[in-house]
C-alpha cells in the first residue's frame, strides 16, 4: 500500500510540477505536500493575493477541474492586495474546501464570526451552487 501511495505522490508531483516551481519562483512557502484521499494536497502561503492568484491560474491551466488536487493557498498574514493597498478597494477572497458536516452557516461563522452571512458565500459561488443547503465535502468555495 505504501508503495502505491508513493507512486501516486510522485505521479501527481510530476503532473503539478509547474505549480510547485511557480510557488518557489514567486516566493511562496510550501507548508504541505502529500497525498490525502488519493489527491495531491498542496498547502502554501503566498506573499500576496497576486501570487496566490497566479498559483491558482497555473493549477487551472494544468487541470481546470483539479479533481486530483486539494490546494490550500493562503496569503501571508498582513499581506494586502495590490488594489487594496493602492486604495482600489478590491475585495479579497480565499478558497475553502468544504469538510464533512459543513454548512454555509458554519463556514460563515468560521470566516465572518456570523452564521447569518452565509448568503454572501452562496452568492460568490453561484457558478458552483444552485442551493445554499446543498454543499458537498470536497467542494472548493470562494470566501469573499
Amino acid at each position: 500500500m505504501a508503495a502505491s501511495q508513493e507512486e501516486l505522490l510522485n505521479s501527481l508531483k510530476q503532473k503539478y510540477n509547474a505549480v510547485l516551481n511557480l510557488i518557489q519562483q514567486q516566493g511562496a512557502r510550501l507548508e504541505h505536500l502529500h497525498v490525502q484521499d488519493n489527491k495531491l494536497f498542496i498547502g502554501a502561503i503566498a506573499p500576496s493575493d497576486q501570487v496566490k492568484n497566479k498559483i491558482w491560474d497555473q493549477i487551472k491551466s494544468i487541470d481546470p477541474t483539479y479533481s486530483d488536487l486539494t490546494a490550500d493557498i493562503r496569503v501571508e498574514a498582513g499581506a494586502r492586495t495590490a488594489g487594496a493597498a493602492a486604495g482600489g478597494g478590491q475585495q479579497e477572497s480565499r478558497m475553502y474546501v468544504v469538510e464533512s458536516g459543513d454548512t454555509l452557516s458554519k463556514i460563515s461563522q468560521k470566516f465572518y464570526g456570523a452564521a447569518n452571512r452565509y448568503m454572501e458565500i452562496f452568492e460568490a459561488n453561484r457558478d458552483k451552487l444552485s442551493d445554499p443547503n446543498k454543499i458537498q465535502a470536497g467542494q472548493q468555495l470562494r470566501i469573499p
